[in-house]
């Protein structure tokens, strides 16, 4: 139960974030795709020294940033993101005023390279999660997949929207909403490459998952789903065992999970990777004290990782 003075230090401390993200964390330039989990940020040529291109990008950003100051956008926030241990090293040795931080992880499942198919997944498994991809699956009987074309994603646009923004807005820490016609955008650009399935319950659109193929590795998108029907039917998890019997048919090395729902991520056999980013503050106090602002707002998660094979 509150207390009136727990309601008002509530209140005072809401007030005092929205403050401070309005005027001092409202603009931020990612150097990376804020979409996706990994190392997205650049690609260089293989004839290219890695400390002068590492130079040119920080000749790049810094430009970049001088002329949406002259547009009136003055950048407050600077983040490069996301880098395993070992790629995070030069990039530090050249943004030596950027803090180091790490968020939570990227949950990447490895595929065995002697499993051909999702038996092959299955067999793997131990008793206890056997029985829990069996349930899984019993319980879902009554869904139906299906691949959906350009014309089924323009079709159910709306439907598709309102089931990822459900999920969306209950996420515990957002920077971003997508476009409503976002998936449909993507499917046109990217084709085959790009890969929409929707789950109907009686005809009805009840939950959808996107993934993105990236060489040999598979790249987990968005999702969405009705939260009564998602229990029931343990949608979510179906999902997940849907994307990994995909991912082996297909020949894939790996599927990279992303973050959130990291310990029903690890049930299905994803490891967590610990991924880095660099973030500096263009308010030399605030770029100061970096750290204590970023664990602000930072949420923090506890969970227990699982291994669900033999």
């Amino acid at each position: 139960m509150y207390t009136f003075t727990g309601i008002i230090n509530q209140c005072l401390k809401t007030s005092v974030r929205n403050f401070a993200l309005k005027n001092f964390a409202s603009h931020v330039l990612f150097v990376g795709n804020n979409m996706l989990t990994g190392q997205n940020a650049f690609a260089f040529s293989p004839n290219i020294k890695e400390v002068k291109a590492i130079k040119t990008l920080h000749k790049a950003i810094t430009q970049l940033k001088k002329d949406l100051k002259a547009q009136g956008k003055k950048v407050h926030i600077t983040s490069i993101k996301d880098f395993t241990a070992k790629e995070i090293e030069p990039l530090q040795a050249e943004f030596k005023n950027n803090y180091t931080f790490s968020t939570q992880p990227n949950m990447v499942f490895e595929i065995n390279k002697n499993w051909k198919t999702e038996q092959n997944y299955i067999d793997a498994l131990s008793k206890k999660y056997r029985d829990q991809y069996k349930r899984a699956r019993k319980k879902s009987e009554g869904v139906e997949k299906k691949k959906m074309s350009l014309a089924d994603i323009r079709k159910y646009e709306d439907v598709i929207y309102e089931l990822y923004f459900h999920v969306a807005k209950n996420a515990p820490f957002n920077t971003f909403f997508l476009a409503r016609n976002h998936f449909s955008f993507f499917k046109e650009i990217m084709k085959d490459d790009f890969l929409l399935y929707g789950y109907f319950l009686d005809e009805k659109l009840i939950g959808f998952n996107t993934l993105i193929k990236n060489g040999a590795v598979m790249d987990t998108y968005f999702l969405g789903y009705d939260e009564s029907i998602q229990r029931e039917k343990m949608l979510y998890l179906n999902m997940l065992y849907d994307m990994i019997a995909y991912s082996i048919n297909q020949g894939f090395s790996s599927i990279v999970f992303a973050r959130t729902a990291l310990e029903i991520k690890s049930s299905v056999g994803a490891k967590p990777v610990k991924m880095y980013g660099l973030i500096t503050h263009s308010n030399a106090l605030i770029n100061h004290n970096i750290a204590r602002f970023f664990n602000y707002l930072e949420p923090k998660t506890e969970w227990q990782e699982r291994n669900p094979f033999k």
